[in-house]
């Protein structure tokens, strides 16, 4: 698993506006209100060839309000040893505050690697020097809104990162399929452990929040080696629980870089609500594959049939359309993954279970395949003869070749005469053929566009 770096700060020093800039796109919520980030963001980064986990959090140890203090005294020992690197993150502004001194001593007192820097220095109006009182030399001095010392910064943070040989190895390298169980509270995540598991060895109780931590459990199933990741529930953004949960929830974060798959369990009793899409976009936007499970559908069933005078078959066939019409609904709020299974269970008595196992292996085959770039050019080529690519201000797109960057999950790089021509639709439709063409059918499927010269 990537180790994982947390930016810290009191309020509103820009945590989130740093955030943005280094994971390179818009994701976190900035406002010049304090405490606007009531919950944590993140995303993987690039270190100049290492790989790390950035996270941007209101409340790892900066909180909504001055009552910052009284939270860090309680909760930030628990909170940063979910951390390998501490960001540590001034107002050069605002100048030297009381809470900073707060700030930078749970930082000390957590042992962890720490790089400190002053924000909003821009056009010299910041002044970094004057933080070198809290024992971490003279920080860096940067500007997240325009991206001024950037670069400094993110040499500090690489040369901060654990060596390579101490960082935990992912259950891939061991050939194990990791799968991370997430979902909101009660929804049933570790009943269907212990269905997959044949036996107890998970707490399940009709509490929300039974489960405090990430629980890994190896298991073997037919000749395949599974590592199961039971997790925290996830609760909606901005009304995650302090103290115990809201540290759970990170601790899911790092649950899921431990696997290849996330399952994402949800209530179908209550439907896909908008909480378990989220957290199925965090599977999704950490480049996992996603494999939904409506869990408790016998309730759906009865709720449905429980009155009526259908004959065996008839209800088959009615409950059919009544999937039929439920995935319809839920796939709705999943836009965004069509490519992810949905599994229907009921995990205290078994029920669609045994799907699960050999459905989830099928999808990591497919979330590790390689094409060999000769297969790949002949169906790009056929691909292309069944659709022309699109053309702008009289220029066409012209595309030259392909070949696939990496697994886990496919990434494929196209070479083209001009990557502002290539329109979203038209790339759609690329990776859908690919998808159709290789059998990638339950995985995503990231395709990358790099202008070339031609062939050659």
């Amino acid at each position: 698993m990537p180790p994982l770096i947390a930016i810290i700060g009191r309020t509103n020093v820009g945590k989130s506006a740093l955030f943005n800039r280094l994971v390179g796109q818009r994701r976190a919520v900035v406002e010049d209100i304090p405490g606007v980030t009531r919950d944590r963001l993140y995303a993987e980064i690039d270190l100049g060839g290492r790989r790390a986990v950035l996270v941007d959090t209101g409340g790892l140890v900066g909180a909504e309000s001055d009552a910052l203090i009284g939270q860090v005294q309680q909760h930030a020992a628990q909170a940063l040893a979910e951390a390998d690197v501490l960001l540590l993150l001034f107002d050069g502004q605002e100048g030297l505050t009381s809470l900073d001194y707060e700030v930078a001593e749970a930082a000390r007192r957590s042992r962890k690697p720490v790089v400190a820097a002053v924000n909003k220095t821009e056009f010299g109006r910041g002044e970094a020097a004057q933080f070198a009182e809290l024992g971490f030399g003279v920080p860096l001095a940067i500007s997240a809104l325009h991206g001024q010392g950037l670069h400094e910064l993110e040499e500090a943070l690489r040369r901060a990162l654990p060596p390579v040989e101490e960082e935990p190895e992912a259950p891939a390298s061991a050939g194990a399929i990791g799968l991370a169980i997430l979902g909101r509270p009660n929804v049933g995540k570790s009943a269907l452990v212990n269905a997959l598991l044949g036996q107890p060895r998970m707490i399940v109780s009709e509490l929300p929040g039974t489960t405090r931590d990430a629980v890994d459990t190896r298991w073997e199933w037919q000749g395949t080696c599974f590592q199961l990741v039971d997790t925290p529930g996830l609760r909606r953004r901005g009304k995650r629980a302090r103290g115990v949960e809201y540290y759970s929830s990170l601790r899911t974060l790092k649950a899921l870089q431990r696997a290849q798959i996330g399952v994402m369990v949800f209530d179908a009793n209550e439907g896909l609500t908008q909480q378990d899409a989220a957290i199925a976009l965090e599977v999704h936007s950490a480049g996992r594959a996603l494999l939904v499970v409506a869990n408790k559908w016998d309730l759906v069933r009865a709720k449905a049939f429980g009155d009526s005078d259908l004959s065996p078959e008839e209800q088959k066939r009615a409950e059919r359309l009544l999937k039929r019409d439920f995935e319809a609904l839920a796939r709705g709020r999943l836009k965004f993954a069509p490519h992810a299974p949905l599994q229907y269970t009921c995990a205290l008595d078994g029920e669609g279970v045994e799907e699960i196992l050999p459905l989830a292996k099928k999808m990591n085959e497919q979330y590790f395949r390689r094409i060999e770039t000769g297969p790949l050019n002949r169906a790009l080529d056929e691909a292309l003869a069944e659709h022309a690519p699109p053309s702008r201000g009289g220029r066409q797109l012209r595309v030259y070749y392909a070949t696939q960057a990496a697994t886990g999950p496919p990434t494929f790089v196209l070479f083209v005469n001009d990557p502002k021509l290539m329109h979203f639709s038209f790339e759609r439709y690329l990776v859908n053929f690919l998808r159709r063409k290789f059998g990638l059918t339950h995985v995503p499927l990231n395709l990358r566009v790099r202008e070339s010269s031609g062939k050659g």
